[in-house]
């Protein structure tokens, strides 16, 4: 565990472990909730599909691609809960490749029509 104080910022970071230095990492989605086995429910995005949904998150330069560096606010979700647990889902790319997911950045994803 790691213990924090409300308003404080909480630093992370990701390591990939390759030996190939043609790869990068994406972080792509960072949620928080007070049920470790359940992140829909109640659940606060901090990051979703890399489109950022808290205002205190920030990214940080990194020494290699195989670095993902950000941070953020303990907030007041935190709070209302004795514990709080982060499920975070990064995505690995070829470095340089334009089409891959790791720079495409924000997805919205579209909403369908339903028809009558």
């Amino acid at each position: 565990p790691y213990y924090i104080d409300l308003n404080q910022d909480v630093y992370l970071q990701a390591y990939l472990r390759s030996s190939d230095q043609n790869l990068t990492i994406f972080v792509d989605t960072c949620v928080a909730s007070p049920d470790p086995h359940d992140f829909n429910t109640l659940a606060y995005d901090i990051i979703r599909d890399g489109c950022v949904r808290d205002s205190s998150y920030a990214t940080y330069h990194s020494p290699s691609s195989h670095f993902a560096r950000f941070k953020f606010n303990a907030f007041e979700f935190i709070s209302r809960h004795t514990l709080v647990y982060l499920q975070c889902e990064l995505v690995v790319c070829r470095l340089g490749d334009r089409s891959s997911r790791c720079y495409r950045g924000c997805v919205s994803r579209s909403k369908r029509e339903t028809s009558s």
